[in-house]
């Protein structure tokens, strides 16, 4: 599918919307994520890029992270070829906390201890399978709640 929303929901699962986005340099690891992602049952965003030719990730990044800022999408998932350039781009949105995961376990501390709401990937960094236990685990994960991170938090968006 060329862009747009799609929406598939399990039964007895409430619907969760991830929005996604790449430069040229993430197209192949974002199509093989989002359909993971559909596989799974999420509501999908595509808000490009469509095609393997050269673009900026900066505006992937920003279409993203305004998605989760104003709450149409529940998480974001943005990928360039070194996830470094559009998780910067990410945080410069408000209300965003984007962490750039290269294994699990970071994905799992960032959404315990930060309550990340975007999740940045290299494209080429990370493989496929890799990619998407990385996805799982940042999706899966709850806030932990704890006073001592809400206040962090809280300082990180101040």
């Amino acid at each position: 599918m060329r862009g747009g929303i799609i929406r598939i929901t399990l039964k007895h699962k409430e619907s969760i919307m991830i929005a996604i986005g790449s430069d040229h340099g993430g197209f192949d690891l974002k199509e093989a994520v989002k359909q993971h992602l559909i596989e799974r049952g999420f509501e999908v965003k595509d808000c490009g890029t469509y095609n393997k030719e050269s673009c900026d990730y900066p505006q992937f990044g920003k279409a993203v992270a305004n998605e989760v800022a104003s709450g149409n999408a529940d998480k974001g998932i943005v990928v360039c070829t070194t996830g470094i350039g559009i998780s910067i781009t990410a945080n410069k949105v408000k209300g965003i906390r984007c962490a750039l995961c290269s294994e699990p376990l970071s994905a799992k501390m960032t959404r315990l201890h930060n309550d990340a709401n975007v999740l940045a990937l290299g494209g080429k960094m990370v493989g496929e399978n890799l990619a998407f236990e990385i996805t799982d685990t940042f999706l899966d994960t709850p806030f932990s709640g704890e006073e001592k991170h809400s206040r962090r938090i809280a300082q990180i968006e101040e």
